[in-house]
């Protein structure tokens, strides 16, 4: 498991409010919170066609299309 050192910040209820991390743990979760991302994004897209090289530009072409 990932070891994160954190200090947590309470209120005068000594209730939890807030976390604060050391850069280098928030990039290794930012890391694997996008990882998991694509892992997710290329499990949705496992099955779709797959295009050859002109259908691929052709494609691209029409989303600038559309984004202009």
């Amino acid at each position: 498991m990932l070891q994160i050192d954190k200090k947590i910040i309470v209120d005068e209820n000594q209730v939890p409010v807030a976390v604060i991390l050391s850069i280098e743990d928030f990039k290794k979760i930012e890391r694997i919170l996008e990882d998991y991302g694509l892992a997710k994004l290329m499990e949705e897209v496992e099955n779709d066609d797959i295009l050859d090289y002109e259908k691929a530009v052709q494609y691209y072409k029409s989303l600038k299309n559309v984004e202009s």
